[in-house]
């Protein structure tokens, strides 16, 4: 490829220098662009006297000449830094060939630019590209003038002594602004606070301003300095590349973060829509939560206590719409990075959010089933107490004993669980107690007894009054159990307790002695166990039989 150009510029060489080429470029009006001396001849520009860029044809609405003077315009400011320092490239189109530099077209070129130099016209963009570049690389040969060089010496010297005075003045005004910050103590500086704790005393935050303030002075000084030093560098010929260079690593960060910004505007203004649509989605949804929550609004078969974790339900999912929704416009989006690091993160939700995510299933399914709400008296398995907090992902239960027990959802859902405030609601609790008494013991005074006892045990309703049922009829004594209800159910151990001392109390009065015979083999001798009601007038108690063998 090197060969052909070469041989290339020779043949464009003499093709120059001889009569019949000389007639042949005025026929066609063929163009040279010299961008140093930016002097147009009648049939070609001169680059650096050396580099000759013939074009051969106008475009469009451009003749030769315009397009000529375009490309030399756009190969000056190439070589004077505007595009920035961004390397030459082409990029291809069915039609033509372009040379960028960054985002700058420099130059384009058609089949009839190809046709000229006998080349293909990817090898002519490549041919292109090369003179351009070495134009680009080609350093300008100062002239200085003598009376030009005192005056910008003298420039430099202004400007170093207005630097040194200012100087002084800077440091003089961060000194006074440290003296600023001291005084604040006890009034805008008054230490920091996290609750009770003292994040920040006054004297460490006086401290931190203080180093800020320093670290600001560094870092404002050295930025005066930088731009300070490719203004001197630019007053003289020799050092004018080197104030190039140091403007360049401000201003092309600087315009190519602009250009960034522009192109970014329509991602930005589509992720402003998709968040004001959102926001004011979840306003509209807040609102009818609310008056669901207060009764106002009502849907049959919907309880107030749904709305609440319906409305989170479906304002999780509305706002993971409108994440999808904005990913794809996000900056970094669609680079590998991103996609690596968000995939790691799903892998770990994926593998360490399972516990949670079946909580989280299960303390949705709790709601809607409505086995309990907060204040409640419920038993958990083996766990009975107060519900004080229901969440997603556990419930806080406060026993008898002031203990905070969390029970996970997943573990509520596989247990069964008591509400003992729900049968609250309707006629009271039913508190129940069994004892157990021989068959020697009339049951109707039992019954008597318990039902007595009951009655006289406080918070216990006297309607419905009391009952007792004989659960069961056992080898040496009969179950009693007394039933009684309650509206007080957060006093149950009470309630229990002040109801077996009156049991105890009633029995003892009524002679009755609280036991479970249990009886053995041998018959003879003992009193039946028949109540003495049902027994013969003239029953008496067996003797014991004894039988001696002679």
């Amino acid at each position: 490829m090197v060969i052909k150009y070469v041989i290339l510029s020779v043949f464009l060489f003499f093709q120059d220098v001889t009569p019949q080429a000389q007639d042949s470029i005025s026929a066609t009006d063929s163009i040279t662009i010299k961008t140093e001396i930016i002097k147009a001849q009648t049939s070609k520009y001169v680059i650096d006297g050396d580099s000759i860029m013939y074009i051969y044809a106008g475009i469009g609405p451009y003749s030769i000449a315009q397009r000529g003077e375009k490309i030399k315009g756009r190969v000056s400011e190439l070589k004077s830094g505007f595009f920035g320092s961004e390397p030459l490239r082409i990029e291809n189109t069915d039609s033509s060939n372009e040379i960028f530099c960054g985002n700058g077209l420099i130059m384009t070129i058609y089949d009839v630019d190809a046709n000229a130099l006998g080349l293909s016209r990817n090898d002519a963009a490549e041919y292109y590209l090369d003179l351009i570049q070495e134009i680009r690389n080609t350093k300008d040969k100062p002239v200085v003038k003598l009376q030009s060089l005192l005056i910008n010496i003298g420039i430099a010297l202004v400007i170093v002594i207005l630097f040194i005075v200012g100087l002084k003045y800077y440091n003089r005004l961060f000194r006074l602004l440290y003296l600023k910050i001291r005084a604040q103590k006890g009034k805008m500086l008054k230490g920091f606070k996290l609750k009770t704790y003292e994040v920040l005393t006054e004297d460490k935050q006086i401290l931190a301003v203080t180093y800020i303030a320093k670290g600001v002075r560094i870092g404002v000084l050295i930025f005066i300095i930088y731009l300070l030093l490719p203004v001197l560098f630019s007053l003289f010929p020799w050092t004018q590349g080197i104030a190039t260079t140091l403007f360049g690593y401000i201003l092309d960060p600087l315009k190519n973060m602009g250009n960034k910004f522009v192109a970014y505007i329509p991602d930005l203004l589509t992720i402003g829509v998709i968040l004001v649509v959102t926001k004011y989605i979840l306003r509209v949804l807040t609102f009818f939560k609310d008056e669901v929550a207060k009764g106002k609004l009502e849907f049959p078969g919907f309880y107030k206590e749904w709305a609440k974790p319906t409305y989170n339900i479906i304002k999780t999912l509305i706002i993971a719409l409108s994440f999808i929704a904005i990913w794809p416009s996000l900056p970094m989006s669609d680079s590998e990075i991103f996609k690596g690091v968000s995939t790691f993160i799903g892998l770990l939700v994926a593998l360490g959010g399972a516990g949670a995510i079946s909580n989280v299933i299960a303390g949705l399914v709790i709601t809607y089933m409505r086995s309990f709400k907060i204040g409640d008296r419920v038993k958990i398995g083996e766990v009975m107490g107060d519900v004080k907090e229901k969440s997603l992902l556990n419930t806080r239960i406060k026993t008898i004993k002031n203990e905070i027990i969390t029970i996970p959802n997943s573990h509520m859902l596989n247990s069964h669980t008591i509400n003992y405030t729900t049968a609250n609601d309707e006629e009271g609790l039913i508190l129940h107690t069994t004892i157990t008494l021989g068959y020697d013991v009339p049951w109707r005074t039992v019954h008597e007894v318990l039902i007595e006892a009951a009655l006289n045990t406080e918070h216990i309703k006297k309607l419905p009054k009391p009952y007792v049922l004989q659960t069961s009829l056992d080898d040496f004594y009969v179950s009693y159990q007394l039933n009684a209800r309650t509206r007080e159910i957060h006093k149950m151990a009470l309630i229990y307790s002040k109801l077996h001392q009156n049991i105890q109390d009633k029995c003892n009065e009524a002679g009755i002695e609280i036991l479970s015979p249990h009886y053995g083999a041998q018959r003879d001798g003992n009193h039946s166990t028949i109540p003495q009601e049902h027994l013969p007038e003239n029953y008496q108690a067996p003797w014991f039989r004894l039988k001696k063998d002679f």
